[in-house]
């Protein structure tokens, strides 16, 4: 009899809104200095170690129920007992000596097309080429399977501590945690909750949408008072960050030393994630200026947030969200770090108190408009709930090693949409913020100024006095 798992809500919206050009899967670029000792076909000996694999492990043998309607509300997964996985892993060269220019066309390539909701979705690409005997992972899964959290927890796993250590396999047979856990489902049992289990979530959710009710209420009387650090949606401007996009894609990637963040944010009296999102307006304030497209009014931006115990040990996706400014309205550096700080401490004040089900569902309520832009042909209509996306996923302090080569950083790819044709999400990782910008091909022209512009932009906040 098939184990099966249930998707939940949150992990089944990122089914529902799949299309030719919105594809809801999200990758990781890692690239890696050899060892000493690591041999020039180093990628075929990795690829005949795949292939000898006898076991490929939850979630990455799990594939969809019935792939061809992808918005069943009874979508389950299962496993797939014929995974091919020469089909998953596959090797990819540049031409020799690759640099940094080729390697970002190749993942922009990739992540260009979407994955095979037949398999188990996600691939890995073993790429080699690079100058100095360097090669890079590329991993690709869909969101619905796994969220950032999750990937970068088991990022922490598949490499060692020790530049020693060798026969490490790779992540998808490496063994889950072990944790207790729900008894899985079989396809005999036709209901997932029995009376009392389902009575006690109706009463949790309903007490929740009560607090939700109540938040969302003062949140708007505050707006009408003339509150102007609060964000809501329909509060972001017009702006060509909002319309429809193609299926092709840029990445472009930035690296950051997390010390001088963290100076700037102390200096300051913010955050991390308020730095980052003040280095993320200030570059989109350049680079919106040079294409004549800078709105008047800040752009916002949606702040994913992470609602997980500490010790969670991820799996599926569960995420908060809030709106906060950007202050790209604003010229000087550090009036923009400002009003950001001043907007997130707002927005996270109407979180202060809810419970878990009722931040989710906050979100979900604070987000419900920006779905019209997702559909075809109304992001050219209907006003942007926000205009980019910034996420910030902590990652492992500690130097990461794959079979003695040295990862040199984790940059995150994520997903556009229609009505959204950038994302901007970082990772921290020994001691750096990986910065990784992913957008239409079409729409942003050029996207590399971006990341050229976010190191300028912690100059500029440093030139002003703000570190210590």
């Amino acid at each position: 009899m098939a184990v099966t798992k249930r998707l939940t809500p949150n992990d089944a919206v990122f089914l529902l809104g799949e299309s030719r050009e919105t594809m809801f899967h999200v990758a990781a670029l890692l690239p890696f200095s050899p060892a000493a000792d690591t041999a020039p076909d180093q990628m075929r000996q990795l690829m005949n170690q795949v292939r000898a694999s006898t076991e490929i492990y939850p979630p990455w043998n799990l594939k969809l129920r019935t792939p061809e309607v992808l918005w069943n509300p009874l979508q389950t997964w299962v496993e797939d007992h014929k995974l091919d996985i020469d089909y998953h892993v596959r090797r990819t060269a540049l031409p020799t000596p690759g640099d940094e220019r080729e390697l970002g066309i190749v993942v922009s390539r990739l992540h260009s097309h979407p994955v095979d909701f037949h398999r188990p979705p996600w691939e890995a690409h073993l790429i080699e080429g690079l100058e100095g005997g360097r090669f890079a992972f590329y991993v690709k899964v869909h969101h619905s399977l796994i969220d950032g959290y999750s990937a970068v927890r088991v990022l922490a796993r598949s490499m060692s501590r020790d530049p020693d250590e060798r026969g490490r396999p790779l992540f998808f047979s490496l063994p889950p945690p072990t944790r207790p856990e729900p008894a899985a489902t079989t396809d005999s049992e036709a209901v997932p909750l029995g009376f009392p289990d389902l009575f006690a979530a109706v009463k949790t959710q309903l007490g929740a949408a009560r607090t939700v009710a109540g938040t969302l209420r003062s949140v708007y009387q505050q707006v009408m008072a003339g509150e102007r650090d609060l964000m809501t949606p329909m509060r972001a401007p017009k702006c060509i960050l909002n319309g429809r996009i193609s299926r092709s894609r840029r990445f472009a990637t930035q690296k950051l030393e997390l010390d001088r963040i963290k100076a700037v944010a102390q200096a300051s009296g913010g955050t991390v994630n308020d730095v980052v999102m003040a280095l993320s307006g200030g570059s989109l304030r350049r680079y919106l200026r040079e294409l004549d497209a800078l709105p008047g009014s800040p752009l916002v931006a949606m702040v994913p947030v992470n609602i997980r115990p500490k010790d969670d040990p991820g799996g599926g996706n569960a995420v908060g969200a809030i709106l906060a400014s950007l202050g790209t309205h604003l010229s000087d550096p550090g009036a923009r770090l400002q009003a950001v700080i001043s907007s997130t401490k707002k927005a996270k004040e109407q979180l202060q108190g809810l419970s878990k089900s009722a931040i989710v569902q906050y979100s979900a309520l604070l987000l419900t408009p920006f779905l019209l832009q997702t559909l075809p042909g109304a992001a050219t209509w209907v006003p942007p709930t926000f205009n980019v996306v910034i996420s910030n996923v902590p990652g492992p302090d500690e130097t990461l090693y794959f079979n003695g080569a040295r990862l040199e950083a984790c940059y995150p790819m994520s997903i556009p949409v229609h009505g959204l044709a950038l994302n901007i999400t970082c990772s921290g990782y020994a001691g750096y913020l990986n910065f990784g910008f992913i957008g239409c091909r079409d729409t942003l022209p050029h996207l590399q100024r971006l990341a050229v512009y976010c190191k300028e932009e912690l100059s500029e906040l440093e030139k002003a006095g703000l570190r210590t």
